[in-house]
């Protein structure tokens, strides 16, 4: 049985105006993993994500690092149940 999870990311450091966003859309449509990034107005950002944990969990290690041009300093991370709002992944 696969297990559907909600994983939402908040990401902390040099993370807007790098890539980003682009990055972490392309990794997600790899994964599988439906869902939205966006910045946010702290210079933050934000990702809500859904797919299979396993492939989330794969999502997550490189939401850690970001692409080559990132920083990232710290990353609050939350796991929830899945809730099937997702149908592809986008930027926000």
């Amino acid at each position: 049985m696969v297990l559907m999870k909600n994983l939402t990311l908040k990401i902390y450091g040099d993370v807007q105006g790098v890539g980003y966003r682009i990055s972490a859309y392309w990794i997600a449509r790899k994964l599988h993993v439906g869902g939205f990034v966006m910045n946010e107005p702290d210079g933050s950002v934000y990702i809500e994500s859904e797919g299979e944990e396993e492939a989330l969990h794969k999502f997550l290690e490189w939401c850690k690092k970001g692409p080559i041009t990132a920083k990232v300093e710290r990353v609050e991370v939350a796991w929830s149940a899945a809730h099937g709002k997702f149908t592809g992944f986008r930027i926000a």
